[in-house]
Formats: structure tokens, C-alpha cells, sequence
């Protein structure tokens, strides 16, 4: 998804921890990177590869300051961007697509619908990595000290900052410029465009979670929607399943058993309800990953797992040949794990506190979780907890989130929820008053929730798409596509169009 974005511990993260040893990229946001990667965000990082083919665009390095906020702090670092002239007509937009949680992946300066746009519009085409994701380090390490140099409104300082220098630059202070992003980058969109308007001239926030919010259960209760949607009796089957498995979970001498079931690489050891969380919801994002982005198009940029939709998951959850739907749920994970050739499973809670502690830069996971986990804790919130009896999972509820927050950065609950208030008392939440900003939305993603899906004004449009996930209009068209999703991107050049004759 060019930016699109992401969530927590589970086998989602483990899969990155596991490509970003061989380069692989994070997630790009809907626009370079998405998320929304298995941090509890926007799910996605561990299924993005590093992008193959004919995809050769260069990096190019902008002076950013490090501080944005004290203008008695004169450091400065080196902000990774990329940019495709190939469509710029004199006088033409500019088009700026915004990184997020992940790194920024060259392949999108070569397709994707706003690529489509900028050849139509003649737009020149730039990209810019978001502070502290990809190879855009602000700071020797990720120690929390660090981190505190890493937010929203920093990351739009560095948006006003590249684009009123580049303007300078290369004679473009006057021109129309566009902002687009999906994911975590789409709510920037957004934003930029609220708090920057004298810069930004329109923006598309695609599948932009616009309100922050600590408790997220919603989330579940889309999954729980969407996997009716393709057969009512799958949710029902999932939850009998993980029902099960809380069960087993209480009784140690099932252990060895569940070990065996789901081929982990260790014997399973539950001493906090911590371990027991990891454990289950590592197993639900088999299903939470695949729903954010069920048949979407990411191919193009090197992601793995496309072939795994709702319909496939589905179809193991009813096949009764397997057993019964614990012996399903175990059957899933195999496939999961075969498609992006893990031999076992690594659920340990210890493991992933010891990954999440590593302050390196070349740490497993520096490709984002530690990055994107601090940004949920000090601005975002959006835990996706089993807190709802109106989804198919259970065991990790709100508390096993929040307390991630105190382990890794020693951040309290209260602390949290008064950063996220913040947030939605700054930006808006969904009370955005601006103008020239379309949110596209799809119905199946579990992000919607949080996004705008009716139009707040005319110049405030919405874009819901029936029968689509996470930041689709964004992909580069196929025959396959469903006709709304066509219609949907056509309306968004359309607005584009009629933005930039005002």
C-alpha cells in the first residue's frame, strides 16, 4: 500500500524481524510505506519486500533540522527523498507523497494511481521518508531520549520545511502542490494540509485514521464483518477456535500440544498473561493482516502473500477434513507460515521484549516496530484489543497494550491517554475544518473506523468503497478490479482536476 500501515507483536512483526535481514523494506504507508506493518498500527511491514525489477530511482538527501520546535537547537540530519521528473510540464502541480511507518520504497515513483494522476496533470513526482523510518536516522540510536524527536508534528515541520526550500530550489514556491498519503502518511496528508494550507494546495488522505483513540476494538469487529461478509459461518468458526485455545491455555499440560500445533520454535512456556497475550494475538493477525489487506494490489513493490485473501482463510476455517476449527486455526497458521517460509513460529513474549529494548539502529527491529510503538504511546493510541464481544478473538485486551508503553519507554497509562488527547485536541480528530481534502476509505478495512467516511463539506469529501481494504484506490489499476474501486479513483482525479484550476 504505498503508506499503509500496521500493528503489533504477532506474526506479522516476526515475519519482518525475520526479511529485514535480508533488506527487505517495512511497509510503506499507502505511499511509500504502510502502516499502518505488524506494529499495532498499520500491519503491514512484514509482508513488504524489497522491491524488484526496473524500479532504479536515486536516493537524494535533504538538511533537516532535528528540532523543528527550539530554534536554539542547530543540529541537523539527512532526510532521505526521491523524485520522477519524467511527467513535469512547466507550470504543472506538485505532487508530494509522505512516508510513514516504514521505509520509503522507489518502486511507487514508477506506478501507482497517483503516478496515473501526475502523467495526466503533468505533476513532477516527490517522495520523502518519514524522520526515523528507513534511512532517514535523526539521532545515533532509538534510545527513548531519541525517540522523543519523533512525532507527527515534527514529521510535518519536515514536510513545510522540504517544501518550501525545494520550492526555492527549483522555482516551484508558486505552483499548486498536492499531498497524498495512505495510512498513518494519509492522516499527514491531511493534516498538512490543515495546518500548512498556505503550502499544500489539496490532499488525498487514503484510509487516514484521523481520530486517535486508545482502546481500538473496533478494529476486531471488522475483521468479525468482513470475514462474515465472505462467508457468515467463518467468524463463528474463528472464535470457536480461539476459544478453544484460551481454554488449552489454562491448562499446562496441553502445552507440549499446542507446541506441536502450531510448530512453534520453543516449547511453550505461559508464566504472565503477557505470554499467553503474545501467543494469541500472533495467531489473530494471521487473520487481522490478511483482512487489512485482502486483495489488494502490492505486488509490483515486493510484497509476499498477496495469494492470501479472506476467501482462502475462509475456506481452511469451513474444511472439515482438517478437523475441527481449533485444528483449522492451527491449519491457517501453517499456511501463513509456509507462505513466507518460516519453519516454526516464535511466540515468546521475552524474545519480543528483548527485540523491542534493542536501541540500535540495527536492531531487529529498527525497520519500525520500536519507532512505530513509541508514536502509538506518545500520540496515537489505537490498540486493537479483544475488548468487544462483537469480534472472533480473545486474550489480549487493552491492559497487555498499554503496559508496552511503561516496558519500552516508561510511559504510564496515564501519560498515553493524556498524549492522545492531545492529539485529537490539535488536529481535530474527525472534526476537521480545512477544505480541498478527499478521504478515500475501504469498507473492509478495519481502519475506516477511524477515518472519515461521509463527506464533512463539498470541499471535504468522502470516498467509501464497498468491498475494499486498506489504501486499494492507491495500487496501480487491474482488470480485476471491482468497479467502484475504478469509479473511485476516477473521482479523485476529477477532484484533483477541478482543485487545481482554483
Amino acid at each position: 500500500m504505498p503508506f499503509c500501515f500496521l500493528v503489533w507483536p504477532s506474526m506479522a512483526f516476526q515475519m519482518n524481524v525475520l526479511l529485514l535481514g535480508k533488506g527487505t523494506l517495512f511497509v510503506l504507508f499507502c505511499v511509500l510505506v504502510a502502516g499502518e506493518g505488524r506494529h499495532h498500527g498499520f500491519r503491514r511491514f512484514s509482508q513488504l519486500q524489497e522491491s524488484k525489477g526496473s524500479h532504479v530511482c536515486e536516493e537524494l538527501w535533504f538538511t533537516q533540522k532535528l528540532d523543528h520546535f527550539n530554534g536554539a537547537d542547530s543540529r541537523v540530519w539527512k532526510q532521505r527523498y526521491f523524485m520522477n521528473e519524467s511527467f513535469y510540464k512547466p507550470g504543472g502541480p506538485v505532487f508530494l507523497m509522505i512516508g510513514g511507518e516504514g521505509p520509503a520504497n522507489p518502486a511507487w515513483m514508477q506506478s501507482g494511481s497517483w503516478i496515473t494522476y501526475a502523467e495526466k496533470l503533468g505533476a513532477l513526482c516527490l517522495m520523502l521518508e518519514h524522520r526515523f523510518y528507513g534511512k532517514s536516522h535523526p539521532t545515533v540510536d532509538l534510545s527513548t531520549d531519541s525517540l522523543r524527536f519523533l512525532s507527527s508534528r515534527q514529521a510535518l515541520m519536515d514536510l513545510a520545511h522540504f517544501r518550501t526550500r525545494m520550492g526555492e530550489a527549483r522555482g516551484l514556491t508558486n505552483s499548486q502542490w498536492v499531498a497524498l498519503g495512505g495510512s498513518y502518511p494519509g492522516s499527514l496528508a491531511a493534516w498538512f494540509r490543515l495546518k500548512y494550507p498556505h503550502l499544500v494546495h489539496a490532499s488525498v488522505a487514503t484510509s487516514a485514521p484521523v481520530y486517535a483513540t486508545l482502546n481500538f476494538p473496533e478494529y476486531l469487529e471488522v475483521v468479525w464483518r468482513s470475514l462474515a461478509a465472505e462467508n457468515a459461518e467463518c467468524p463463528v468458526l474463528v472464535k470457536k477456535a480461539s476459544d478453544t485455545l484460551v481454554g488449552f491455555l489454562k491448562d499446562p499440560t496441553t502445552f507440549d500440544n499446542i507446541t506441536k500445533d502450531f510448530k512453534l520454535c520453543s516449547k511453550l512456556q505461559i508464566g504472565t498473561e503477557m505470554d499467553s497475550a503474545y501467543l494469541l494475538e500472533t495467531l489473530a493477525g494471521n487473520f487481522m493482516d490478511v483482512v487489512q489487506y485482502n486483495e489488494d494490489n502490492r505486488e509490483f513493490e515486493g510484497v509476499v502473500g498477496g495469494n492470501i485473501t479472506i476467501k482462502v482463510l475462509c475456506g481452511v476455517m469451513a474444511d472439515t477434513s482438517l478437523g475441527d476449527p481449533y485444528a483449522r486455526y492451527a491449519a491457517v497458521a501453517h499456511l501463513m507460515m509456509d507462505t513466507f517460509s518460516l519453519k516454526c513460529l516464535d511466540v515468546s513474549f521475552s524474545n519480543y521484549t528483548r527485540d523491542l529494548s534493542n536501541t540500535s539502529w540495527h536492531g531487529p527491529a529498527a525497520g519500525g516496530g520500536r519507532q512505530w510503538l513509541y508514536q502509538t504511546c506518545t500520540e496515537f493510541g489505537f490498540y486493537q484489543s479483544t475488548d468487544s464481544p462483537n469480534q472472533p478473538f480473545s486474550g489480549f485486551p487493552l491492559g497487555y497494550q498499554v503496559m508496552q508503553c511503561a516496558a519500552f519507554y516508561n510511559i504510564s497509562a496515564e501519560q498515553v491517554a493524556e498524549a492522545i488527547a492531545q492529539t485529537n485536541e490539535y488536529y481535530g480528530g474527525y472534526n476537521i475544518r480545512s477544505s480541498r481534502i478527499v478521504f478515500p476509505n475501504g469498507s473492509i478495512d478495519p481502519w475506516h473506523a477511524l477515518g472519515i467516511t461521509q463527506d464533512i463539506t463539498a470541499e471535504l469529501p468522502a470516498v467509501f468503497i464497498k468491498g475494499t481494504a486498506h489504501c486499494a484506490n492507491m495500487y496501480p489499476a487491474r482488470s480485476q478490479d471491482l468497479p467502484q474501486l475504478s469509479l473511485a479513483r476516477e473521482h479523485i482525479f476529477l477532484l484533483l482536476q477541478q482543485w487545481l484550476k482554483q
